[in-house]
Parts: structure tokens; sequence; C-alpha cells
């Protein structure tokens, strides 16, 4: 395979973006904790401060015009110790022993889209493209021997073929799709491959991890091959929006360069054991699509949650509320005369969905508010579950944590009464413009 088509100076092979719609940036300071966007609840979106954030797959087109990107990929990093197996001053592995421990169980994923399969939705800029198709590349995590490889669903969404390279061999096996989850932005393929060539990563317990512990990356960023770059876990607990419009819960951010072409390759603790699955990078705007120290990946007890799914049904069943709102702040609650200045308020129910069918009801009055859009006048959740809520985070992990079919029990406040519903947890449309006024 081609390994110049990244290169500034070759134009007209250039990847294309990954990217999902810039997100409404959350005001500091202001009224607001969470967006008061139109997601609906089962993972409703969540803002994230910044400007665009780019899914880290790589599209190199076959046919029409493409969009340059003229930043270098990462180099390889060496190792802090001088001495082989020395091991780092916390008592971790070092990069060097991790990559090459690790580096063989990354897959290199090339992913064929027909031309009748490229638009819009593999080019979210919306800049004019011809019907000539072209190539996602991306990352994958080798599971076991039988040759299972996890990797991020929009890496493979659309392909009619997929091709997987192991480790260091230059072989191509082509992959079956065995399940996908949009939800979470996971698919998992298998390849036909023989054990000796398949390296399985260890899967570690993302819930462990602290902000500040070491972690590495590898993937092939750019269609570079089995890059290793490292850094630190920047936050936890972050919520990232799918390319479907539902939201992530307990997204790992790093600064661990990711770049296009990382996704669905590992992120590593120092022990060796994979903790997420890089996905999207924050780029800070301006036409910038590289790395700029912000990275996101998919907590790996999500994914565990999810292989056994999509290993068994091939699909994902995800629980869903339907209302969209955001939290309340005591500032908020002066300047409406809200009942209560902690909760979260309904800006709007989907009609006919799970909340709505248990009476919840949205508001109706248009409001601008330090700048914001704000629906008032809905209804004010003040408990969920036994749990009392203060903030919109709550809820979506709430319901994260629930099967369709599942029953929530939900305490709210309308014209200042408490009163209690019990919701029939509904299944999550494919999309959030999907929903429809039956649920």
């Amino acid at each position: 395979m081609d390994q110049n088509w990244d290169k500034p100076d070759n134009p007209g092979n250039n990847p294309d973006k990954w990217a999902i719609p810039e997100p409404k940036k959350e005001k500091r300071g202001g009224f607001f904790r969470s967006s008061f966007g139109s997601a609906l609840l089962g993972g409703a979106l969540v803002a994230v401060v910044g400007a665009v954030l780019l899914l880290t797959g790589a599209v190199k087109s076959s046919g029409g015009t493409t969009t340059t990107i003229e930043q270098t990929a990462a180099a390889p990093i060496a190792a802090t110790s001088t001495e082989e197996g020395a091991g780092n001053s916390n008592g971790g592995n070092t990069v060097d022993e991790i990559y090459k421990a690790d580096g063989n169980g990354v897959a290199f994923i090339e992913s064929s889209i027909p031309a009748e399969e490229s638009p819009e939705a593999f080019n979210p800029f919306g800049e004019s493209e011809s019907q000539g198709g072209g190539t996602a590349t991306g990352s994958g995590i080798v599971l076991d021997s039988q040759g299972h490889i996890l990797t991020n669903n929009h890496v493979i969404e659309g392909a009619d073929k997929i091709e997987v390279k192991l480790g260091e061999s230059d072989k191509e096996y082509t992959a079956e799709v065995v399940g996908t989850d949009p939800a979470s932005d996971l698919a998992l393929l298998k390849v036909s491959a023989p054990s000796s060539e398949l390296t399985p990563l260890t899967l570690g317990d993302s819930s462990k991890m602290e902000v500040g512990d070491p972690v590495v990356a590898i993937g092939n960023p750019f269609g570079l091959d089995r890059t290793v770059t490292s850094g630190i876990v920047s936050a936890l607990q972050r919520q990232n929006q799918a390319p479907n419009g539902f939201s992530i819960d307990n997204v790992i951010q790093t600064d661990a360069a990711i770049n296009p072409g990382n996704s669905g390759g590992p992120l590593i603790n120092d022990a060796g054991e994979v903790i997420g699955i890089n996905s999207q990078i924050e780029t800070g705007g301006n036409g910038a699509d590289g790395n700029v120290g912000i990275g996101f990946a998919i907590p790996i007890n999500t994914a565990k949650e999810v292989i056994t799914e999509l290993e068994t049904k091939g699909t994902v069943e995800h629980a869903y509320l339907g209302i969209s709102g955001g939290t309340i702040t005591p500032q908020l609650a002066e300047v409406v005369n809200l009942p209560t200045k902690v909760g979260v308020l309904i800006a709007s129910v989907e009609p006919g969905g799970p909340a709505a069918k248990a009476g919840l009801k949205g508001g109706g009055t248009e409001a601008t508010i330090d700048g914001e859009n704000v629906t008032l006048g809905g209804d004010v959740i003040t408990e969920a579950e036994g749990e009392k809520i203060t903030n919109m985070e709550q809820i979506i992990e709430l319901v994260s944590q629930k099967k369709v079919g599942d029953k929530m029990t939900i305490k709210y406040l309308r014209d200042g009464k408490e009163q209690t519903a019990t919701v029939t947890l509904g299944t999550r449309p494919a999309k959030v413009e999907e929903a429809s006024p039956q649920g």
C-alpha cells in the first residue's frame, strides 16, 4: 500500500476529514453546565468545550476533491529508560516495553467505500465531492486467537470490503463484520488468520484509571502504521457525541497524540493493558484537524459490555428515556424563578416516547439567557431511582445502566409541587433525527 498519500505534496491522495458537526460551546461561568440541545436522553449529547471533535479515522478518496491535511503524524517515542526492562520510576513499563509487548496486537484496517456510499456522510463539512468512493483507514485491537478485532464503527461503516493487516506483516486478511453499535461507535470484526499471527491484547479496568496516570496510544495515524505516542490521562468522565447523535459516557481524555487513522486503536496503561479505544480528537478550530493535545478514548469497560452483545446478537439495544434538557444552576434558578436551585430542567419530551407516556412534560416558552436559547416551563427532575439529581450527566448515566423495558422512577416538580412518574424505558432509535412521534 502506498504510504505517501498523507503528504502535503501529494494532495490528490490526501485523506479526507472524519468529523462530527461542531458542538455548541459550553459557557463557563454562565447559567448552564450542560447543553440544552436537541438530543434525546438515553444518551443525549452534552456539549464539550472546544471547536471541532474529529472522529479519528482517515479517508482517502479515489476520485473527486479531497481535503488536504498538512499536519505531520507523530513519530514513535523512544523509551524513557536507558536500560531495557528497567521500567519507569513508578514501577510500570516504559513506552518501548509496552510497544514491544503490544504493538503486534494492533491491527491496520482499510475499508473500501463504494461510490454510492460516499456523499455527505463521509464529508461532514459539506465540501463538494464526487461519487468516486474511497478508502477509510483506521486501527483495531486483537481480542483473541479466534481472530476477533475491535475497532470504531465509523472506521468500517458503509464499507463493502474490509482488509486487515496484523502486526508487522504485510499480508492482508478480509474481515467479516460480526456486529456494530453506532451508539457506542464500536464494531466487532473477525479475520480467518492463523493463531500464530494473532497477538491478543490484555483488556484492563478503565474504572481504576486516575487523572495523571501515564498512557500509551498505538495506531495508524495518517496511514503510518504502528505509530506509538505517549501521555497521561488528562480527565475522566467526559461525554462525547457518537456519529449517530447520542452520547458516549465516561470517556477518557488524554494528551497522548491521536490523529486521523488512530480510530479503533488502543489506549494502554503502564501495565500494558488496554483501558480505552481511541476515537475522537478536539482540534481547536480554524480549519485544523490534527492533534492539539486533546484526544478521547471510549473506556474499555464500556466496550466489554458491547463486545459480548455484538458477538452473540450482532447489535446492541440501548435504553431510551426520550427527553432533552439541561442542568439547573443557582444563577438560572434565580433568573427564571425556579422552585429549586439544583436539578434538571426538561426542555422537550419526545412525543409518544417513554417519558411522554409516563406523563413528563417539556417547556413551551422560548427565552435567551446569557446568550443561550432556552426552553422554559418544563418539569424539573429532582430525583431518579432514589438518587438526588444535580446535573444532566447523572440522568444519562442512570439510563445507560438500564436495559430496554426496565422501569425508572423519577421525581419531578411541576408548578412547585412534587410528583412521581414511573417510566418504562424504550429502545433508542438508530439516530437522534430518527426519533419519531411514536418514540
